[in-house]
C-alpha cells in the first residue's frame, strides 16, 4: 500500500491517501465474485494503518492517559454501487483510499474500487476511538478522544462519511431509517430469526472484539437460511450498517430479519443483530442484493 505522506514522515497530517492494485485469487473471491468479507477486512486494515500515519506514528498503538489500549471501532459502514459479481480470478482490483478525521472521537475513510478502468463500488467506513473499562469486558466499551491528531478539516461536514455518521446517530436516536423502504411498516415477509454461536477462533479479532466483518457474515448466513433456496447466488449491490455494541466470547448472537422485499430481481432486507442473553442491540443492517 502506497501512502502519500508529507516530507516529515512522522508529522500529523489532516488526511492520508493511498492506492494499490491487487490481483484477485482465491483469498479475495467467493462463489459470487469479489468476497465482501475479504474486502472489508482489507479496508478495515487500511483504515487502521492510515490512522497511525495520520497521527505521525509508525504503528497503530494507541493508548489513553492511563495506558489503557484504545481501538478504532467501526460505528457505521456503507457499500454503494457495488458490482462484485463481475470480478473473477486474475482480475486486477485497484483500491484508492482516503482517510480523514471527522471529530475528536471519529475518523472516516472512503475507498473507491475500480477494475479495468470501470468503477465496481465505493465503501465508506466511520470509526470511533473506544476503550474498555478497567477489568471490564466488551459490554463496557466507551468512546474516548485522543490527542496527537490534526484538527478535522472544515469541509468535513460536507463529506459523504459525515452524512453516514449523522444517519447512524439519527437511527440510534429512533429518528430515521436510511431509505424509505426500510421505514417502519408491514413487511412482505414474516419476521425470521436465527441464533448463532460465534467461534472465538474465527469470529473475534486480535483485540478480543467480535470483528465487524463477522456481523455481516452472520447476516449473510441468515439470508441463506431465510432465502437461500430462492436466491442461492445473491450478491451485494448496496449495504448500510450501524454498529451499536459487542459481545464477549461464549455469548450468542440473534439475527432478526425485521423487513424484507423482493422487486425487479433484487432483495431488500433490514436485519438486526442482538445479544441473545439480554436482547441488547448490536447492529442494524440495511441490504440490497441482486438475485
Amino acid at each position: 500500500m502506497n501512502l502519500v505522506l508529507p516530507p516529515a514522515l512522522f508529522a500529523a497530517v489532516p488526511a492520508i491517501v493511498s492506492e494499490e492494485t491487487v490481483q484477485l485469487g482465491m483469498p479475495q473471491l467467493c462463489l459470487g465474485g469479489l468476497s465482501e468479507t475479504w474486502l472489508l477486512k482489507e479496508l478495515g486494515h487500511r483504515h487502521w494503518m492510515a490512522l497511525a500515519a495520520m497521527a505521525g506514528r509508525a504503528v497503530p498503538d494507541f493508548r489513553d492517559a492511563d495506558g489503557v489500549p484504545v481501538y478504532a471501532a467501526f460505528s457505521a459502514l456503507s457499500v454503494e454501487d457495488a458490482d462484485f459479481a463481475s470480478l473473477r480470478e486474475n482480475d486486477r482490483l485497484t483500491i484508492r483510499s482516503e482517510t480523514c478525521r471527522l471529530s475528536r472521537t471519529q475518523c472516516a475513510s472512503r475507498h473507491d474500487l475500480t477494475s479495468k478502468g470501470r468503477a465496481v463500488g465505493t465503501v465508506h467506513l466511520v470509526s470511533a476511538f473506544v476503550r474498555r473499562a478497567p477489568g471490564g469486558g466488551n459490554h463496557t466499551v466507551a468512546r474516548v478522544a485522543l490527542d496527537g491528531f490534526p484538527a478535522p478539516p472544515r469541509m468535513g461536514a460536507d463529506r459523504r462519511e459525515s452524512e453516514l455518521a449523522a444517519r447512524a446517530a439519527a437511527f440510534r436516536a429512533g429518528r430515521a431509517a436510511p431509505e424509505a423502504r426500510f421505514e417502519s411498516g408491514p413487511s412482505r415477509d414474516k419476521e425470521a430469526v436465527l441464533e448463532i454461536d460465534p467461534c472465538p477462533a474465527q469470529d473475534f479479532n486480535g483485540a478480543g472484539f467480535l470483528y465487524f466483518t463477522s456481523f455481516l457474515a452472520f447476516i449473510d448466513r441468515a439470508e441463506w437460511q431465510f432465502d437461500g433456496r430462492r436466491a442461492p447466488l445473491a450478491t451485494t449491490r448496496a449495504r448500510e450498517v450501524y454498529f451499536h455494541g459487542n459481545i464477549d466470547p461464549g455469548e450468542r448472537v440473534v439475527v432478526r430479519r425485521l423487513k424484507a422485499e423482493r422487486q425487479a430481481g433484487e432483495l431488500f432486507h433490514h436485519c438486526r443483530l442482538e445479544r441473545a442473553g439480554d436482547g441488547a442491540r448490536l447492529a442494524d443492517a440495511f441490504t440490497r442484493r441482486a438475485l
